[in-house]
């Protein structure tokens, strides 16, 4: 009797170990596809600047677009938590589009080399931002849902695990609209 007592303690003791490792692991993979997001934030506040300066050559008396741009990206630099990432890169993305539409009304700027350069790094930048989005929501739900479900519950509540948030973008129809730098 004392031996199955002793089994069923060290499968417990087991178990409570290996949940505990599992949630960690989980939680690193969710920080590390955050730090993925980061990266390709980076790449588009990089790039950023270079672009308005290009349009700006072009389209000089515009400047409420690229004050607007300007302020948006500070704003997305500056944010501190993931809600406030979340809505400043939404505003980021609508700044850009008034942006490319000024371009629009300037075709010796479409055809500038540096522009088209730019405008496919964006694209470029744009996408990687979105699948990384995508997987980081991924390991979030997959950490969310292992802290929720019986018994790793128990385990998470024991050691003080919380849940991750998303990165999502905003209800509104325009936010859900990649930025379009295609002409």
């Amino acid at each position: 009797m004392l031996t199955i007592i002793l089994v069923v303690i060290v499968l417990v003791v087991l178990y409570a170990i290996w949940s505990y490792n599992r949630l960690i692991t989980m939680k690193n993979r969710a920080a590390e596809a955050w730090a993925d997001i980061d990266v390709q934030l980076k790449r588009r506040y990089d790039l950023i600047p270079n672009l308005v300066n290009t349009v700006k050559g072009y389209a000089a008396h515009e400047s409420q677009a690229f004050e607007n741009v300007t302020k948006a990206r500070a704003a997305a630099i500056g944010a501190q938590t993931l809600g406030e990432k979340s809505q400043a890169e939404n505003a980021l993305a609508g700044t850009l589009k008034s942006l490319f539409a000024v371009a629009e009304a300037y075709p010796d700027l479409k055809a500038n080399q540096n522009f088209l350069k730019l405008q496919s790094d964006l694209t470029d930048t744009e996408d990687k931002i979105q699948a990384a989005r995508r997987f980081y929501n991924a390991n979030v739900r997959d950490y969310n849902t292992s802290l929720q479900v019986f018994p790793g519950s128990l385990i998470a509540g024991t050691f003080h695990f919380t849940a991750m948030e998303f990165f999502g973008l905003e209800a509104a129809d325009a936010a859900r609209n990649p930025v379009q730098v295609q002409f």
